[in-house]
């Protein structure tokens, strides 16, 4: 089962609803056996610099956080498996420049963050793809387009 907490930090008023959030971590989480608990924190502009630049000291805003829950089991004793933090101004400008749909944008980037908590991860190319194509499946499983292709 998925604890999801939602932390709306966002001026935005069309986002993504609970359900809709909560679908999309938990096609992405599916392959867990375990119980689950995440954070989902939506947040503006200047929320997801100030994150970026603390702890990936890039001065920007950039489209999701991922943040693993990384405490020893036996030190914790709930299923926690992390924060996402998503920039909703950043997530909805990539959207419209790239020609993607709002909703199919929105998916791929909590799909994508929460295969990071999983311990996926992109930075060599064999990792990269294998997380790419996962992505794809299961974007593709929600009726999405491939977030990859060349336009």
């Amino acid at each position: 089962m998925l604890e999801l907490d939602l932390q709306n930090a966002s001026s935005a008023t069309d986002l993504p609803s609970e359900a809709q959030l909560r679908a999309w971590c938990e096609l992405a989480l599916r392959q867990r056996t375990a119980d689950s608990e995440l954070t989902i924190r939506l947040v503006d502009e200047a929320e997801g610099r100030e994150l970026n630049h603390t702890w990936r000291h890039k001065d920007y805003a950039t489209n999701v956080l991922s943040f693993p829950a990384d405490v020893p089991e036996e030190f914790l004793d709930i299923p926690l498996l992390g924060d996402l933090v998503i920039c909703v101004p950043v997530v909805e400008r990539e959207a419209a420049e790239q020609g993607k749909s709002r909703e199919a944008h929105w998916a791929h980037l909590v799909i994508h963050g929460c295969l990071h908590l999983l311990g996926y991860d992109h930075l060599e190319d064999e990792e990269a793809e294998e997380m790419e194509s996962l992505e794809r499946e299961l974007l593709a499983e929600l009726g999405h387009p491939d977030p990859y292709a060349e336009e």
